[in-house]
C-alpha cells in the first residue's frame, strides 16, 4: 500500500509517517517509479506508535514496543524492553503526580489563607 492509505488506515497523516521513517520506527519500500510502499504489518506498527505517543510517551520510549512487534510478538508491550518503559514511564508519572498534589497543596493554602472558608464545600478540598 502507498502512504495515503497507510496514512488513513493508521489514523495519521503521511507527514507524520514520513517522520516516523526518518526516525527509524517505520521502514518504506519503495517501488520502480519512487513511491513509498508498505505492507500490512505497518499499519499496526504505526497504530502502536500512534497510541504510545497519544499517551505521552516518546518516538523513543516507542521503539522497544516497534521492535517487539516486529519480533513477531502479538503485543509491543510483551517483550522485556518493552515493560522496562512502561515502568519507567508510571515512575515518571507518579513523580509528576506528587509535584503536582504538592503544588496544589500550596496553592489551596494560600487561597485558604487569602480567603478564609472558600474552600469550605468544595469537593476534594483538603
Amino acid at each position: 500500500m502507498r502512504i495515503g492509505e497507510l496514512a488513513r488506515r493508521s489514523g495519521v497523516s503521511p507527514r507524520a509517517l514520513r517522520y516516523y521513517e526518518q526516525h527509524g520506527l517505520i521502514r518504506a519500500r519503495r517501488s520502480a517509479n519512487g513511491y513509498r510502499e508498505y505492507d500490512e504489518a505497518d499499519v499496526r506498527l504505526v497504530t502502536e506508535i500512534r497510541q504510545l505517543l497519544a499517551v505521552g510517551f516518546t518516538l523513543e520510549d516507542a521503539r522497544p514496543f516497534v521492535d517487539c512487534l516486529r519480533s513477531g510478538q502479538p503485543s509491543g508491550g510483551s517483550c522485556p524492553e518493552s515493560v522496562a518503559v512502561y515502568q519507567r514511564k508510571l515512575a515518571q508519572i507518579d513523580t509528576e503526580i506528587r509535584s503536582l498534589m504538592a503544588r496544589r497543596s500550596e496553592v489551596a493554602a494560600q487561597l485558604a489563607d487569602a480567603c478564609p472558608g472558600c474552600l469550605m464545600g468544595r469537593r476534594g478540598e483538603p
